[in-house]
């Protein structure tokens, strides 16, 4: 009996000792060093420290030096690293396409009801990564999509056959999209999609937004047509492994602090987009098509009829259309 009890006391000691050495978590990213949102989580990593006095020390990896964002996603599943702020990787589950559906939201106020807390999409993404053993602790908005040409584009507001080849993401709504737009589109991964564009192969990109092209493709940009195409959030993520290792009072500091971080992202991104945009036009001196609100909702129109079925049929027509009757009787 005294032997059992000090074989308990000596575990619970264990324990706290645990939680009283600081935990050092891993987050990854897809953005180089110093872009926006390594700026942001670098931030968001001091804010951590602060809020647990040292006990929660989050190391911000960027370029995707811990592996791809979908290697990255399985990794966090299984324990294997801690945190990341990226895109939902839709090949551990091809519901997670629900987040990247093609003119989801109109405009910031829709994007922030479908996307922000409360939102449908919200709700329903942290549920499908809590089946992956990953606990959503944050949404990232970042853009809306648009085209990005090497060329001019003299309709760029219609959306009949316009011979342009663009690249896009091997992802099913991307290539639809691209279509019903008019353009030709052509899946190439995006560690080639620079060259293809550089050498003809392609004329333009779909799949990104200003701030990704500006990233990535600003020497082949002499065209940005903001068609507002899809949505672009990031999910800030963490193991149910890792925040479990985590005390009870540092567990709460660290959601708090995402909270937080992600409630001053929806104040500033619509106007980093701006800022972004017009980076494109003083620094690339490329053009900015100005689109009509009659030209974006004919945009949407046609991509909704065109695509919305296919990609239904894709992660479950009845599972996703009644998540777009939510989105679409929350007023979206």
């Amino acid at each position: 009996m005294k032997h059992a009890m000090l074989t308990t006391a000596a575990a619970a000691l264990m324990v706290l000792g645990s939680y009283a050495e600081a935990q050092d978590l891993k987050m990854s990213h897809v953005r180089p060093q110093d872009a926006t949102i390594d700026v942001e989580l670098r931030a968001f990593s001091k804010a951590v420290a602060d809020a647990t006095g040292g006990d929660v020390n989050v190391e911000i990896f960027p370029a995707s030096a811990l592996g791809d964002y979908t290697t990255v996603q399985e990794r966090i599943s299984v324990g294997a690293i801690d945190m990341a702020t990226q895109p939902a990787a839709t090949a551990a589950d091809r519901r997670m396409q629900i987040s990247s559906f093609p003119y989801l939201a109109g405009n910031w106020d829709q994007a922030r009801a479908v996307y922000g807390p409360g939102g449908v999409v919200r709700e329903v993404m942290a549920g499908l990564y809590s089946e992956q053993d990953i606990t959503m602790l944050a949404a990232y908005p970042v853009y809306f999509g648009g085209i990005s040409l090497n060329v001019e584009n003299p309709n760029a507001g219609s959306v009949e056959p316009n011979g342009i080849k663009v690249r896009v993401p091997g992802i099913k709504s991307f290539q639809l999209t691209g279509e019903a737009l008019g353009y030709i589109p052509s899946p190439i991964p995006f560690s080639e999609a620079f060259t293809a564009v550089q050498t003809g192969v392609v004329d333009g990109v779909i799949g990104s937004g200003a701030e990704g092209y500006y990233a990535s493709f600003r020497d082949v940009t002499k065209t940005y047509i903001p068609a507002n195409t899809h949505f672009e959030v990031w999910y800030m993520i963490i193991s149910n492994e890792s925040l479990a290792s985590l005390s009870d009072e540092d567990q709460a500091a660290l959601k708090e602090q995402a909270a937080a971080f992600e409630a001053t992202r929806w104040e500033v991104a619509e106007a980093d987009q701006a800022r972004n945009e017009q980076r494109l036009v003083d620094e690339l001196g490329a053009t900015v098509v100005a689109l009509s609100d009659d030209e974006l909702a004919a945009m949407a129109a046609k991509t909704r009829a065109d695509v919305w079925p296919a990609v239904l049929e894709d992660v479950g027509a009845d599972w996703g259309q009644s998540i777009l009757d939510k989105v679409a009787a929350a007023g979206n």
